[in-house]
């Protein structure tokens, strides 16, 4: 398991049973924080590491689900392992349908426990790096100029360089001197690439 670059949040109001947790994920080589509600962990400073949480369903005042709809409401983006003494079908369901990693059963198996962990830090770590390339598009998007903008705009629809000049009232050669402008600031070398770039930038064919 990847160790320094990486957390654990436990929240568990049962001191022995977080503290037995801590241990065991400690055991692992891995960073670990407990929390005895999840309040505390909301007003708490977390590091900004690929990470996961290990909580308790069932907490005084704001609950496990109750916590995990607060985050997403939130936009706070974090795996989730579920842990209860008390599970039942229809909190698992809710649970992973929430987005969920796992739900575990107390007492669950130390070896499956651990490798929860490692598929949720994983699956953190690469919405992190799928995050980071989003945030570089945008970048680079915000760097064209309103009109390479909207050249931009007709290229991923199919239209040719001359269409797109008559679209605009310009020339053809002024049209492709941006198109290789924009694909060079998005970072692109094909036309499927430029689409495909518009699609996850949810602008396809709508220049802003």
């Amino acid at each position: 398991m990847a160790t320094a670059e990486t957390i654990v949040f436990v929240i568990d109001d049962d001191p022995s049973f977080r503290r037995s947790t801590e241990m065991l994920i400690g055991s692992a080589g891995l960073t670990v924080q407990g929390f005895s509600s999840a309040e505390e962990f909301l007003r708490s400073r977390r590091p900004d590491l690929p990470a996961c949480l290990v909580l308790d369903v069932r907490l005084p005042h704001l609950s496990g689900l109750d916590l995990q709809r607060e985050l997403a409401e939130a936009s706070l983006e974090i795996p989730i392992i579920f842990i209860t003494g008390h599970g039942d079908i229809r909190m698992t369901v809710q649970a992973m349908k929430a987005g969920a990693i796992e739900f575990l059963t107390k007492p669950f198996r130390e070896q499956e426990f651990l490798d929860a962990i490692q598929r949720a830090i994983n699956s953190d770590r690469a919405a992190r790096l799928q995050r980071a390339k989003l945030a570089d598009l945008r970048g680079r998007y915000q760097a064209l100029t309103p009109r390479e903008r909207e050249v931009m705009a007709h290229v991923v629809t199919g239209m040719l360089n001359k269409q797109i000049a008559h679209e605009l009232g310009t020339t053809e050669k002024t049209i492709k001197v941006h198109r290789g402008h924009l694909m060079q600031k998005m970072g692109v070398k094909s036309l499927a690439e430029l689409v495909r770039t518009a699609e996850r930038l949810g602008i396809f064919g709508h220049p802003s």
